[in-house]
């Protein structure tokens, strides 16, 4: 039991420290994904020390006392991506228009169950559907989706960054962006609501830093405060949508939230985890999902597995530009952090993918 006891202790207490430290390797970010599942150990293995334990040594006391400390931390992070933390409270909602709702699903390229993700949305009905990690064969499987979808942007790629975006609403603009690398599209596109109302649609899907894909977090962060920068820039009502490859509570999704003044649904609703969609233990958010202040969320989920690895995110929204339905506060970068946001897109740009190039549209 004592071995046991320092094992986890020792994990633990790694894996809780790594993310604290300013580097963007795979090896230092990609800890703040199971942030959840960590402080659960964390908090089994300090509860096995105080109960099990006879002889408590200088040592055992150190690990208890630091443990601790990471589980406090850990809680303060987690805590407002919880139901335990209040949301403000909308006082009106402008419900005269219908709410639009927005599917963002990453397939998994080589899913062969497209009929899945096709039955769906057949039964969901959103005003937009977007997918990632779409290739060739499944552009052709959604085809059966324009009559219904008439308006679309497809960026069909074989390197699993491929991304299609589907909608019947009408289109004031619709264009695919290429921030950080050629071979990293994103879907930017000004929407029209039944009223008339415009609101901007960004889907993005940056890599994450993991052994099998990026070294380093650098395209993902430079990608994410890219977004974050123009959303600043803009005008009107904006959804900022995807797969993130990054957990809502990670330093660069922080400075993306900052850097775009957008807000999180997440915060005061739960995690709303998306990924691993077989594996409930392992699972995290990483498909996330921020909005402008003058919208107010209706309704935000998990759909059912549809065979890939992802679970699909669902959203309905109304925009309340005349009405205080604020449900967050918004927060905005300090002086010392306008440096770091130019930093990451920098390093971003400079960093070269391993996956092949495909010529910018």
């Amino acid at each position: 039991m004592h071995l046991i006891y320092y094992i986890l202790s020792s994990f633990t207490i790694v894996v809780s420290i790594l993310p604290l430290i300013p580097n963007q390797h795979w090896i230092f970010r990609v800890w703040e994904f199971g942030r959840i599942q960590v402080v659960i150990v964390q908090m089994v293995t300090l509860l096995l020390g105080l109960v099990f334990f006879q002889d408590k040594s200088l040592i055992f006391w150190g690990t208890i006392l630091l443990n601790a400390a990471l589980i406090v931390n850990h809680l303060v992070i987690l805590i407002p991506y919880t139901t335990l933390y209040k949301r403000k409270a909308a006082d009106k909602i402008n419900t005269d228009s219908k709410p639009i709702s927005i599917i963002s699903v990453n397939v998994y390229q080589f899913n062969k169950g497209h009929h899945q993700l096709i039955d769906l949305v057949k039964e969901e009905k959103p005003d937009i559907l977007l997918t990632m990690e779409s290739n060739q064969e499944w552009e052709n499987s959604l085809s059966v989706l324009e009559d219904e979808y008439p308006n679309f942007k497809k960026v069909a790629l074989e390197n699993t960054y491929g991304i299609h975006f589907y909608t019947r609403l009408k289109v004031k603009s619709m264009k695919v962006n290429y921030l950080i690398a050629d071979d990293l599209p994103s879907i930017e596109a000004c929407l029209y609501t039944d009223n008339g109302e415009t609101f901007t649609f960004f889907g993005i899907h940056p890599p994450p830093p993991s052994p099998t894909e990026e070294e380093t977090a650098k395209e993902r962060d430079g990608e994410l405060l890219a977004v974050g920068k123009k959303v600043q820039e803009m005008e009107g009502s904006v959804i900022v949508v995807g797969d993130f490859n990054n957990v809502a509570w990670a330093r660069s999704s922080i400075l993306f939230r900052k850097t775009s003044e957008l807000i999180d649904p997440r915060i005061g609703r739960g995690f709303v985890s998306t990924f691993h969609a077989k594996y409930r233990v392992l699972r995290f958010p990483i498909d996330l999902f921020f909005h402008s202040a003058d919208i107010f969320i209706e309704d935000f989920k998990t759909l059912r597995n549809v065979g890939s690895d992802h679970l699909p995110l669902y959203c309905s929204f109304y925009l309340n530009r005349d009405e205080n339905v604020q449900e967050e506060e918004v927060i905005s970068l300090q002086e010392d952090e306008k440096e770091e946001v130019n930093d990451f897109i920098e390093k971003g740009v400079k960093e070269t993918g391993d996956r092949p190039a495909v010529a910018a549209e």
